[in-house]
């Protein structure tokens, strides 16, 4: 069996650094038990990296690496499974079932996207929507399997003008990703960069905090990128033309009424859902937090009596691979800061005002934005990059909140290759539909990344600080 490039190359790496963090006499300064956590983070990262070996099955094994080397007690271990950011995603997964399953979001996109007339209308009511389903349904991946149908019932009514509808293809995915900053929830890498902003600073983003924080930039950077989508894959005359999208097409597409008054179902899962929307944005008024209000939505949406989904079958939908991952690394997180791994790794920055705040914030931006490239996994990405981000923000003076979040916002950019991220390749092979393919990707890439990360930029230099976080 041949090693590829990238495999060779992780090997490589990560035998350099263990040589190097094992040999007594190098790396000064350096305990016993961060040595261990480095070794273990460095064998983790090159293996997600470089192996096809699931990114959960690695992130346990480095868990439980470090808890029988005695980095971590197994109780801190095991305790991330129970931790409230865990628990307000599976709940808010068992509350995106019930949505699904009510066919309020046929409603939806019939509302919204059949009221188009023009190509830009259609591209920005669509964006407008992507972005609101943030609220909804937890993590990329199931936004995206919610988004299929809509995105099928617009190809067939624009089949015979092609460009469109791989345009349509590449925004659906596109808003997807960079929307998912909007909310707490919107990917398993937000719950990580909370918890390692916990553990190491003791400072607490909260489902408000993080919604005033990241819902304009969510808006800002999905419109922009939608009308660069529309202008990088279109041509004058592709948008000079009408649009008529009608009800009917939506409905043949969906299983459940787009119009019409609403059944019982959906409307107790309607007002089910702006409630436990509007008590997370109003938590410090009534101070129940976030995961609590999800488990009592929860618990109401599978109800015999209110609920339109049963539990049992909403438990199907919650991504439990993804939740092991979290909680393994964030054990890993906490072995990083506990063990002074992390602080250890940027001694050597200089420290109090040698490096300017944009300077710093710019490379970490760069850094999260090209991530993807060798970190397919948002999550592992997040794992990776915060811990050292949050400890390099503390030594230099910078405030360790705004970099987490413009670190774990930039890296919400994966669309460069088809495999980058999961609604990238699920709108890439739609079968009967052409959408894009890798240079169609590339050529927005090309763009899309340096708009991107100067949007993140902007917004934590500019921006955040008008919203109670200076840098």
């Amino acid at each position: 069996m041949t090693l590829t490039a990238r495999q060779a190359v992780s090997a490589c790496v990560a035998l350099s650094v263990c040589a190097v963090l094992l040999v007594p006499g190098l790396a000064h300064g350096l305990g016993t038990d961060a040595r261990i956590t480095l070794v273990v983070f460095a064998l983790a990262t090159c293996a997600w990296i470089g192996t096809s070996v699931d990114d959960t099955y690695i992130a346990l094994g480095a868990g439980l690496v470090l808890a029988a080397a005695g980095v971590i007690s197994s109780d801190t271990l095991f305790a991330t499974l129970g931790d409230s950011t865990v628990w307000l995603l599976i709940c808010a997964f068992v509350i995106a079932a019930a949505v699904s399953r009510s066919g309020l979001a046929g409603r939806a996109a019939a509302f919204l996207v059949g009221g188009a007339r023009t190509v830009r209308q259609l591209v920005h009511l669509t964006t407008t929507a992507l972005v609101l389903t943030a609220f909804a349904v937890p993590a990329t991946s199931g936004r995206a399997a919610l988004a299929l149908p809509v995105f099928l019932a617009l190809a067939k009514a624009l089949a015979d003008r092609k460009r469109l509808v791989v345009m349509l293809a590449l925004l659906f995915p596109t808003v997807i990703l960079l929307s998912a900053v909007a909310t707490l929830i919107g990917a398993g890498a937000h719950l990580i960069t909370v918890s390692v902003l916990w553990e190491a600073t003791g400072q607490r983003i909260g489902f408000t905090q993080w919604l005033l924080l990241g819902l304009p930039l969510a808006v800002v950077s999905s419109h922009l990128a939608a009308e660069l989508v529309l202008l990088t894959t279109t041509r004058r005359a592709d948008r000079g033309g009408p649009v008529d999208i009608s009800v009917e097409e939506i409905q043949q597409h969906s299983d459940k009424p787009v119009t019409g008054p609403l059944e019982p179902g959906e409307a107790r899962c309607a007002m089910l859902l702006g409630t436990v929307v509007v008590l997370w944005c109003s938590e410090p008024l009534h101070g129940v937090t976030p995961a609590l209000v999800a488990l009592i939505g929860a618990v109401v949406a599978a109800s015999p009596a209110l609920g339109t989904v049963r539990l049992k079958d909403a438990l199907t939908t919650v991504p439990w691979s993804l939740l092991l991952f979290m909680a393994a690394t964030m054990a890993m997180g906490a072995a990083l800061t506990q063990s002074g791994a992390a602080e250890w790794l940027v001694s050597g920055l200089p420290t109090g005002t040698g490096v300017p705040t944009w300077v710093f914030l710019a490379v970490v931006v760069a850094l999260s934005t090209a991530a993807h490239l060798v970190l397919q996994s948002r999550s592992a990405r997040s794992s990776v990059l915060v811990p050292l981000v949050v400890a390099a923000a503390v030594g230099l003076g910078v405030n360790p909140v705004a970099a987490a979040l413009a670190s774990t916002a930039a890296a919400g950019f994966c669309h460069t290759l088809p495999a980058s991220a999961k609604p990238v390749t699920l709108f890439a092979d739609v079968p009967g539909i052409p959408t894009y393919g890798p240079r169609d990707l590339l050529r927005l890439s090309a763009v899309l990344a340096p708009l991107t990360a100067a949007v993140v930029l902007l917004f934590a230099l500019g921006v955040w600080p008008l919203l109670g976080v200076a840098p």
